[in-house]
């Protein structure tokens, strides 16, 4: 069942830079995609349309039934609603606790308390953290810190988890422990997950699907794939 579609997507940028070039793929529910390239290809343009951080300058961006190229700014909540976003730096709020950080993402949206505490409990096991609850972002370590980050991203149970270099910042030993997280959560959960990553090392050993993008062009789409894209000078 394609999940994720988009089709002739082309993305320029006002300073008249194209990120993106007749892009056309498509991904399946419960898919664990990589999306590898060098710096400036154009794959952090590519997950960025997914959650409609940018919109393509042509083109159909498909989304779980939705167009999100054609949807309205005062929209893209509801989408993101749906979404767990996870990136390189934590975002975490100092003065929450790892329990108050997961819980306030269902605050937001006016969920009762009596609802949002099983739901938070939850999806803090599933990153293995049941210990660190009434810890502070400054009492743990960065991979722990990654892990409230992906339970957050988690808490509202999204089809699709969008992954943009989560392991950036971290020792090649905390970066396997949070690849198991994930790889665990889209294996039990079902859920659907795109990653960017410049890390090889990763890609390599999991061989999960490989998008690979090049000079805003698809060059590779590989279903247990590597990491071979060309390094910028």
């Amino acid at each position: 069942m394609k999940f994720i579609e988009l089709k002739n997507v082309y993305k320029v940028y006002k300073n008249g830079v194209t990120a993106l070039a007749d892009l056309s793929l498509s991904i399946n529910k419960g898919e664990f995609v990589f999306v590898i390239g060098s710096s400036g290809s154009g794959k952090s343009t590519f997950i960025k349309l997914l959650y409609r951080e940018e919109k393509p300058t042509q083109g159909i961006v498909n989304v779980g039934g939705v167009n999100v190229a054609k949807l309205r700014n005062g929209k893209v909540y509801k989408l993101r609603r749906k979404l767990g976003i996870v990136f390189q730096d934590f975002k975490l709020l100092p003065k929450l606790t790892v329990y108050e950080n997961v819980a306030f993402a269902l605050e937001v949206m006016g969920m009762k308390e009596k609802d949002i505490r099983p739901k938070v409990l939850e999806a803090i096991d599933h990153v293995g953290l049941k210990d660190k609850l009434k810890s502070f972002p400054d009492q743990l370590s960065g991979g722990e810190q990654q892990r409230v980050c992906i339970a957050r991203a988690l808490v509202n149970e999204p089809k699709l988890l969008i992954c943009d270099e989560p392991t950036g910042n971290l020792d090649p030993k905390t970066s396997k422990e949070i690849m198991d997280v994930l790889n665990n959560i889209n294996k039990e959960l079902g859920t659907t997950i795109i990653m960017a990553t410049h890390d090889k090392e990763i890609v390599n050993r999991m061989k999960k699907r490989v998008i690979a993008i090049e000079d805003s062009v698809l060059v590779e789409d590989k279903a247990k794939g590597s990491y071979k894209v060309r390094e910028s000078i």
